[in-house]
C-alpha cells in the first residue's frame, strides 16, 4: 500500500517544522505533498520566508491520505485551526482511524477538537493548556495510537523520523539517519 502524506501550510507556519519532516519523509521514499490553505501556492512563514506549496487545499481530494501533518508556528497553528474545511478533513481522517501528526503549537488543533483526550503527546512549552485532556510529555517526539506529535523546532528532525517510523518502520529510519549523518 502506498503511504500518502499531506502537510498543510498556513500563513505564519514555522519553517523548520515544515521543511525538515518533508525532507526526512522524501529521503525515506514516502510520498509527501505540501498543501496551502491560503488560496495561493506561495505561503509566508512566521519569519517571512516564502515557500511554494505543491498544491492548493481546494484542489485536493485527500481520500488517499495515510497521514495528515500540521507544522507549528504562530500564527500558523491557529490559522490552520481556524480553517473550517481542514478541521472537517481532520475529523473525517480521525474517525477513519488514520494517522495525524503535529509539532510545536500545532497539536492545539487536535487538542481543541477534543481528539487528544487520554493520548500521550508533546507540544511547545506553554501550549499545554490547548491539548485538552492529553497526557503531556517533554520528549522530542511522541507516538500514541494514530497520533505523532513533536515538541518544537529543535525536534523537527526527530518528528520527521517518528513519522517515518510510524509509516515505514525502524529500518527506514535507520537508513535515513545514516544518509543525513544523524547524529553528527
Amino acid at each position: 500500500m502506498v503511504k500518502k502524506i499531506y502537510l498543510f501550510l498556513a500563513t505564519g507556519f514555522q519553517e523548520t517544522e515544515a521543511i525538515a519532516p518533508v525532507t526526512v519523509c522524501r529521503k525515506a521514499g514516502l510520498d509527501i505533498t505540501t498543501v496551502s490553505i491560503t488560496g495561493n501556492l506561495w505561503v509566508e512563514s512566521a519569519l517571512g520566508v516564502t515557500v511554494q506549496a505543491d498544491m492548493l487545499f481546494e484542489d485536493g481530494n485527500f481520500d488517499d491520505a495515510t497521514m495528515l501533518v500540521m507544522p507549528g508556528g504562530m500564527p500558523g497553528s491557529t490559522n490552520l485551526y481556524d480553517f473550517a474545511p481542514l478541521r472537517e478533513l481532520i475529523l473525517q481522517h480521525y474517525n477513519a482511524g488514520k494517522a495525524l501528526a503535529a509539532i510545536c503549537a500545532a497539536p492545539l488543533i487536535y487538542g481543541r477538537m477534543g481528539l487528544l483526550k487520554g493520548v500521550n503527546a508533546t507540544c511547545y512549552p506553554g501550549c499545554e493548556d490547548d491539548q485538552w485532556g492529553a497526557i503531556i510529555s517533554d520528549k522530542a517526539a511522541v507516538t500514541d495510537g494514530q497520533f505523532v506529535t513533536g515538541h518544537g523546532p529543535g525536534a523537527a528532525l526527530d518528528f520527521g523520523y517518528a513519522i517515518v517510523d510510524y509509516l515505514a518502520g525502524p529500518e527506514a529510519v535507520k537508513k535515513v539517519k545514516a544518509g543525513m549523518v544523524w547524529p553528527y
